[in-house]
């Protein structure tokens, strides 16, 4: 009856750990955005409404290193975007809508790409012509 006890209890600890990103590869961050949801579907706050299918939205913190090192990779690149603080309401709630936590959240056109991952910017940024990474 331990055993079973002890189980239990490293499973459902074990489901909190991995829920809580700790110890596993984060590379799926932003999978859940595979498909973008109907325009209807969408809150009114959220700015998938307003990238079309070329605009781009970064939500960037002035304090966030990985914010800064983004930015400055698209202005090196020329990338044209517009930057909402997360620090303010309009960005604290476009992060709200887009159900993410933590900057940067980078929005290009209606896909979602949240924390600072070249290889999935780059995914999305080429076929817009775009060469940053």
């Amino acid at each position: 009856m331990r055993v079973l006890l002890l189980l239990l209890i490293v499973g459902v600890a074990g489901g909190v750990y991995s829920m809580s990103g700790k110890g596993r590869d984060r590379s799926d961050v932003g999978d859940r955005f595979a498909s973008a949801p109907s325009q209807e579907d969408l809150s009114p706050d959220d700015p998938r409404r307003i990238t079309g299918d070329t605009r781009i939205i970064m939500i960037a913190a002035e304090w966030c290193g990985y914010c800064r090192k983004q930015q400055k990779d698209f202005e090196q690149a020329g990338v044209r975007y517009r930057v909402l603080d997360y620090d303010q309401a309009e960005g604290k709630q476009a992060s709200n809508a887009l159900g993410t936590r933590g900057v940067p959240i980078t929005v290009i056109g209606q896909n979602v790409v949240a924390g600072y991952r070249p290889d999935q910017l780059d995914a999305h940024l080429r076929p817009l012509g775009y060469d940053v990474y």
